[in-house]
């Protein structure tokens, strides 16, 4: 039974994998039309409540709240009040003269489905609409002090009337006078790509000194829906002076109510969705506390990521300053390593969400990309990629065919071993090692393969996964996402029957594919001489068909094509050591026998 170790260690190795996947990284299933439902249900919640916005960070009696009767479409809301319209080549949106915010942004590149002429991406939403997020700024002052601050209500002047526009090329300047001699102003700056410069400043004209604290906010209200995935985080995160990367779900938060950071003096914090995020860059070299706080009010939740800045006293005819930044975008992998190379970010690159393996990931997104560039298709860059695995590890790999096909071709003589001590189990595993010693043979050499690919398939899941450069990235034919399923299926006949099968046999043909690759693989092993491990063996590509049928297609594709290769690699080794080609004899034999029949 020793010959047969390295097939059931490959095969056990293999469901580690994928029910590993599944449950810690894949994560829960949901049926579409449970998650349409949900939706629906939370939207009329929503419709239901009030809107409110969170105290701002250090204010404790807080800003005043938001009226407007509840949640109104978003076209509605942003009607209400004057604003300062967004236009870059990738984002479309306004600034709200009313209270200075930054709640209105849509991402011109980016779609809700692949039809490109479904809607854009909307990020931000103002306070009343539903999802509200946004951005929000502005100087809080000591407790009980009698300073006259602009709030949510503060309708700001801007430079330039009705004509003005934030554009790569033009700023937008705000000011707004308290009537007690202090001059608050406020310029919005932005690349054309998705990072915002706000500075903003205080100019005193009165008589006496006046002490503000600059803060920050970024705020979203609701909880989410979020994929659920163990594989992705999706909530709060930061990178806060020389500490690492801090990432806090929405229900921890809500559980804890504030997480607060000790002052720092550089670093960023913000929200995080799949493919796009909201963060705050502070101005290096001026201290700021950060803090993570959720808000619940009449029912109403919101979660903020705050930075609030130390106090700043702003002497009579003198003016203050300060600066931060807002990324509000998608999370493009170049934009955001030239962001970090730029502004000398440490570690902006997490917010893309490479996971424990980054140092296998985001080179293998690197590889892919190097590929697509030169080829102009994320699909086959994955198959040119998978031939440079193949090559890197042809060693090994070939090593190990050259094991199997000599234990495949001592079949008969490890047969006629177990006969003749088939009651002697010691005997019989004695004589088995010998003859493995004497072929040079591993019996365990068939498990390299399968080992071999792990690192592979776990850094390309999670590249399909979380970049955003594989969102919506065709193949060829009906494959229009390689991060989505195969969206079809053999059940009803690859959509020749007008019927839409359940989410469990969604097995499309690339899944087909995969597992018709992997039973020829398997065929070219040595077959196991009990009847029962056959079956097994014999069953394992169907059940890996339905396992991955639901995994991202370009992950399928590329494990039918590794499977490919493989077998080729495998059948030239095989005949070059001896051993006869059974599985290809017997497709020839097919063709043959159906080629000399006689035609009726």
């Amino acid at each position: 039974m020793t010959e047969n170790k390295n097939v059931f260690i490959a095969i056990a190795l293999s469901i580690a994998i994928l029910f590993g996947w599944q449950y810690f990284y894949a994560g829960p299933k949901n049926e579409a039309a449970r998650k349409v439902a949900e939706a629906q249900q939370q939207q009329q919640q929503a419709a239901k409540s009030t809107s409110a916005t969170p105290p701002a960070p250090g204010n404790p009696a807080g800003t005043p709240t938001d009226t407007g009767g509840g949640v109104r479409p978003r076209p509605t809301v942003l009607a209400e009040t004057p604003r300062v319209v967004i236009d870059t080549p990738k984002l479309a949106g306004s600034i709200n003269l009313k209270g200075g915010r930054v709640d209105d942004v849509q991402l011109k590149d980016y779609h809700d489905t692949v039809d490109p002429k479904s809607p854009i991406i909307t990020l931000f939403s103002p306070s009343g609409a539903p999802d509200a997020y946004y951005a929000e700024f502005g100087f809080v002052g000591d407790a009980g002090a009698k300073l006259k601050l602009p709030d949510n209500d503060t309708l700001w002047t801007v430079d330039g009337g009705a004509d003005a526009k934030l554009t790569p090329t033009t700023p937008v300047k705000l000011s707004w006078d308290n009537g007690e001699g202090v001059v608050f102003h406020r310029t919005y700056s932005i690349d054309p790509n998705y990072m915002f410069t706000v500075d903003q400043s205080v100019e005193n004209k009165g008589a006496a000194p006046v002490v503000v604290y600059p803060y920050s906010l970024i705020a979203r209200h609701g909880t989410p829906h979020t994929a659920g995935y163990y594989i992705l985080h999706e909530g709060l995160l930061g990178v806060l002076g020389d500490g690492g990367l801090q990432e806090i779900k929405y229900a921890k938060l809500k559980e804890e109510g504030t997480v607060k950071d000790s002052a720092v003096d550089r670093g960023w914090l913000g929200i995080t969705d799949k493919y796009w995020a909201a963060t705050l860059i502070a101005q290096g070299g001026k201290p700021y506390t950060p803090s993570f706080t959720y808000h619940a009010n009449n029912g109403n939740e919101s979660y903020q990521a705050n930075v609030l800045g130390d106090a700043v006293t702003v002497a009579p005819g003198a003016t203050t300053d300060s600066q931060i930044r807002l990324f509000a975008g998608a999370k493009v992998v170049s934009i955001i390593d030239g962001y970090q190379n730029a502004l000398k970010l440490d570690h902006f690159d997490l917010l893309i969400d490479w996971g424990w393996f980054y140092f296998i990931t985001k080179p293998m997104f690197f590889v892919i990309d190097f590929f697509y560039k030169l080829v102009g298709n994320f699909g086959v860059a994955i198959l040119l990629v998978t031939v440079c695995v193949k090559a890197i590890f042809f060693p090994l790999a070939n090593k190990s065919y050259v094991s199997m096909s000599r234990m495949k071709k001592i079949q008969p003589a490890l047969t006629e071993l177990r006969e003749r001590y088939k009651d002697d189990r010691v005997k019989q595993q004695q004589g088995m090692m010998e003859l493995y010693k004497k072929e040079k043979i591993n019996p365990l050499a068939g498990c390299l393969p399968i080992v071999i690919q792990i690192p592979v398939f776990f850094s390309l899941y999670k590249v399909l996964f979380v970049t955003i450069e594989m969102r919506h990235a065709p193949f060829f034919g009906w494959i229009h996402d390689l991060s989505a399923p195969d969206p079809t299926t053999l059940f009803n006949l690859f959509g020749l029957i007008p019927w839409t099968p359940p989410h469990f046999l969604m097995i499309g043909v690339w899944p087909i594919i995969m597992g018709i690759t992997m039973f020829c693989q398997m065929k070219l092993n040595p077959t196991p001489p009990d009847p029962a491990q056959a079956m097994i063996f014999n069953w394992m590509p169907v059940v890996f068909t339905f396992m991955l049928a639901n995994f991202p297609a370009g992950l399928v594709i590329y494990w039918a094509w590794n499977n490919t290769l493989s077998v080729t690699q495998q059948a030239i080794i095989m005949r070059r050591q001896g051993v006869k080609v059974e599985l290809f004899d017997n497709i020839k034999g097919m063709f043959r026998k159906k080629a000399s029949k006689p035609s009726s």
